[in-house]
């Protein structure tokens, strides 16, 4: 099933106060960046962050999900409705993301 432009959009909008959060759609999903680092995406009107030890220890009670058959797990961001929650959650995640490759012409 698809991820929504409005389920997007709310998302999008619970995280007007940080800086640089861009999307890419990508096969009916979005993937989310933050600050030009893949954060997670929203996969089925769910929104799924990268395992890194700063999310597991900020979201003490995080439950892994699957995006899609054959993907690896990803942690399934449950409160989405608290804006600071989410916004700490993304700050927290910035340092341990990896830096993205640059791709050679």
């Amino acid at each position: 099933m698809a991820s929504s432009k409005e389920y997007l959009d709310f998302i999008l909008e619970q995280l007007s106060g940080l800086q640089d959060i861009t999307y890419k759609p990508m096969m009916g999903e979005f993937l989310i960046y933050y600050r030009g680092r893949l954060i997670g995406g929203i996969y089925d009107d769910r929104l799924l962050v990268k395992p890194v030890s700063s999310a597991i220890s900020y979201m003490s009670q995080a439950e892994y999900s699957l995006p899609y058959e054959g993907a690896k797990e990803l942690l399934l961001v449950d409160n989405v409705d608290d804006k600071r929650y989410l916004t700490g959650l993304f700050e927290s995640m910035y340092d341990d993301l990896p830096v993205p490759k640059i791709k050679k012409r």
